[in-house]
This record gives C-alpha cells, sequence and structure tokens, in this order.
C-alpha cells in the first residue's frame, strides 16, 4: 500500500469519520427528513422553506463557542471536549426521537419548538467536534482528516435522507424517528473512549480571554482588510450550492418522484460519487495544495447546479421509469461528487485559518458564517420558487456561485508565494 493510502487507516482517520458521521446526522435530519415529513403531511412549500430558520444556532454558534473552550462540564466525562460530546449527543438523541410525537396539522409550533432545540444542539455539538478533530490532526492531515470527515459527514446524511424516508412509509412516524435517533450511538462511543486532547498552552485562564483573544489573535495575524476578504469568501464560496439543495426533497417530489424513489435511487446516487469523491480530493490536497483543491473543485461544484436545472427545464414527469430514474441518478451523483469536493477543500481552508489555542471559537466563527446561507438566505427558497418557478431559481444559484470562486485569487492564489504571509490562507 502507498504511503498516501495508508494515511486513511489511522487512528486519527477513523476518530474523523465518527466526528463527521455525529455531525452530520442531524443537520440533514433537519434539512431532508423534516421538510419530507412536513411535505407528506400538507404543509405548503412557504412554511417549509421558513423552517429553515430554526438552524439559526449554526449561524450563531460563535457566541457560545467560548464557554466551551473555557468550560469543562462538572458531570459526566473528564475534559472539555469529550464531556460536551456526550452531553449534546444524549440531548440530540432525546429531541430527535421526541419529533415523532406531534403531528404537522395540529403541532407545528411544538415541532417549530423542538426542532430549534435539535438544531441548538447540533451547533454546539459541531464547535466540540470540530475543536476535537483541529486538535487532534498535524498540519499535513488537515487536508485528508477533513476530507474524511465530509464523507462521513454526507454518509450520515443517508440515514434520515433514505433509510429513514424508506421507513416512512412502511411505519409510523414515532418509530422512524425514535430509529433515526439510535444513529447517534456511535458518536458518544467516540466521546466515551477516545482521549482528551493534549494543547500547548492548555485552555484560556478566564471567560474573558476565551471570548476576546480569538478575535484579537485573527484580527492581528491577518490586518482588517485581509481578514474582511476571508471572511467574505467563507461566507459565499458554497453560498450557490446551499441554496440550490435547500429544498431539494420537495423538488424532487414536485417533479413526480416517490418517496421511495428518493430513497432507494437519489440518495444511493450520490452516496458513492460523494465518497470516492470525498476520499480522492483529500488524497489529491496531499499532492496538489488545499489552494488548487479549492480552484478545481470550486469549478466541479459550480457546473453541478446545472444538472438541477436540467431537471427542472425538463419538468414533472407523468410516470417514472428507468429513463427517468436514470437521469436523477446521474445528477445527483454529478451534484454529490462536486459538493463532496468542494466541502472537503472548504472545511480543510477553514481549519487551517484557525488558532490551536482557540479552535473551538474561531471554528466555530468561521463555520457559523458558512451556514449563514444556509440559514437565512435558504429560508426565502420557497417565496423565490414559487415566484421564479424551479428552473430559474436553479439558475440564480448557478449566478451566486460566481463571487465565491473570484475571491480565490485573494485568499487562495493559484501560486502562492514561496513566503506565506501571516495570515496562513494563502
Amino acid at each position: 500500500m502507498s504511503p498516501m493510502f495508508a494515511a486513511l487507516f489511522t487512528r486519527r482517520m477513523w476518530i474523523c469519520v465518527l466526528t463527521g458521521f455525529s455531525s452530520g446526522l442531524p443537520l440533514y435530519l433537519l434539512l431532508n427528513l423534516v421538510p419530507a415529513w412536513l411535505r407528506t403531511e400538507g404543509v405548503d412549500l412557504k412554511t417549509i422553506g421558513l423552517f429553515a430558520l430554526i438552524q439559526f444556532p449554526y449561524t450563531w454558534k460563535f457566541l457560545w463557542a467560548p464557554l466551551l473552550d473555557r468550560y469543562a462540564l462538572p458531570f459526566g466525562l473528564k475534559g472539555r471536549r469529550r464531556s460536551w460530546m456526550l452531553v449534546t449527543q444524549l440531548g440530540l438523541i432525546a429531541a430527535i426521537a421526541s419529533l415523532g410525537l406531534f403531528a404537522p396539522q395540529t403541532d407545528i409550533v411544538a415541532i417549530l419548538w423542538l426542532a430549534t432545540a435539535v438544531a441548538l444542539l447540533s451547533a454546539t455539538q459541531d464547535i466540540v467536534l470540530d475543536a476535537y478533530r483541529r486538535e487532534i490532526l498535524g498540519e499535513h492531515e488537515l487536508g485528508l482528516g477533513n476530507s474524511v470527515h465530509v464523507n462521513a459527514y454526507r454518509i450520515a446524511g443517508l440515514v434520515p435522507g433514505s433509510l429513514s424516508l424508506i421507513l416512512a412509509d412502511r411505519l409510523p412516524w414515532l418509530q422512524v424517528f425514535v430509529i433515526t435517533a439510535l444513529f447517534m450511538i456511535p458518536g458518544m462511543l467516540l466521546a466515551v473512549f477516545a482521549r482528551e486532547p493534549e494543547v500547548a498552552g492548555g485552555a484560556p485562564k478566564t471567560l474573558a480571554e476565551a471570548v476576546i483573544e480569538p478575535f484579537h489573535e485573527f484580527i492581528n495575524r491577518a490586518g482588517w482588510r485581509e481578514a474582511a476578504v476571508i471572511l467574505a469568501f467563507i461566507f459565499l464560496y458554497k453560498l450557490g450550492d446551499s441554496m440550490c439543495t435547500a429544498l431539494a426533497t420537495p423538488f424532487y417530489l414536485d417533479m413526480g418522484y416517490a418517496k421511495s424513489d428518493i430513497g432507494l435511487v437519489a440518495k444511493h446516487a450520490g452516496l458513492w460519487p460523494a465518497v470516492i469523491g470525498g476520499l480522492l480530493g483529500g488524497l489529491w490536497m496531499l499532492r496538489i495544495g488545499i489552494n488548487r483543491s479549492l480552484w478545481l473543485f470550486g469549478v466541479v461544484q459550480l457546473v453541478s447546479i446545472f444538472g438541477f436545472a436540467w431537471l427542472a427545464w425538463i419538468g414533472r414527469n407523468a410516470s417514472i421509469g428507468v429513463a427517468e430514474l436514470t437521469q436523477l441518478a446521474l445528477v445527483i451523483g454529478f451534484e454529490a461528487l462536486g459538493v463532496g469536493l468542494g466541502t472537503a477543500a472548504f472545511v480543510a481552508f477553514i481549519a487551517r485559518a484557525t488558532h490551536p489555542l482557540y479552535t473551538a471559537t474561531q471554528f466555530a466563527l468561521f463555520t457559523s458564517l458558512a451556514a449563514v446561507p444556509r440559514t437565512f438566505i435558504n429560508a426565502v427558497t420557497g417565496v423565490l420558487i414559487e415566484q421564479m418557478g424551479w428552473f430559474n431559481f436553479f439558475m440564480l444559484c448557478a449566478a451566486l456561485a460566481i463571487p465565491g470562486m473570484l475571491l480565490l485569487v485573494k485568499v487562495a492564489p493559484w501560486t502562492p508565494p514561496q513566503t506565506p504571509p501571516q495570515s496562513h490562507v494563502a
């Protein structure tokens, strides 16, 4: 086995598998399973689109990230990272399972609050998992480790986006949500058996230091102007892709595909391209670096949006046969490849931009900014679709993907200077 492929089979890479799976499952539940549940129960697209607002904790998680950098919980497991992991994962199991106790037509407000609790717990879990992963990976492992994390993240989406949809045709929704919740157990095993990472300098000594120093360090390292460009890039790089897939499951339903079609064909057609693309992307990053990966993978990510526009141009299918299922599989497969590649490079870029002493807060700040499109802009996608139609909407998504690519000239030039600048992002 070549040294490049051998790098995949290390203890740290297996940990990245568990962090990715635990992080991805609750988010994909909110993105895929909850919208499908609401749609099949007769909830309108505007309401489903507005449900994207429940994801606000992913945008604002940097506000409480300093607490996770500063404190370990006084109960549960020893250590800052492990104690927060376990508590958030137990909370997620309870909240996800409880969703099935309510009916969308009569209990939409209760569902809204419970889904918000899932988002809050999931965002908090992301803070600690991102920090833990950054602290155990060496600088040379960031590209590969984060691509493994992203792969596992997407594989986790098969649970609420495929298995749960298939089960929903055969079981009551309560049982579906309970079964989905139990898939959080692998993450709990990581919390129980993993070792707490040792960080030079240790935890911040005061809460004030945990709040102020991460921002102070980032601005001093990059300078105000470069810091603003970096933050703009983080916001824009995945804007078009995020909007494109915001209501993917309702789109497939509106195109005439049954829930079983989506579960068996669409989701699985996206699995292997995402897995293979993500792993190859991580290995390529070992050779070509994060900068060039952002360029190449970003182009694939942009082009994949046009596949959805093509499906929308064809229109709703009167009947579903082999040809229609093949069309769907090709579009989903290419989208999964592009997004898997782009996300792997993007997360590696974010990890590289963090300082080891303030991983939780800085990582949370950057990923919070990246989540703004998914949370707030995606909330209006239902309104945009009803006004523009699916085809024009996807063309808009493609146009919105371009500005982030243009910023690569500044934040990740194709040929970096010989001496890296202080920002560590070139």
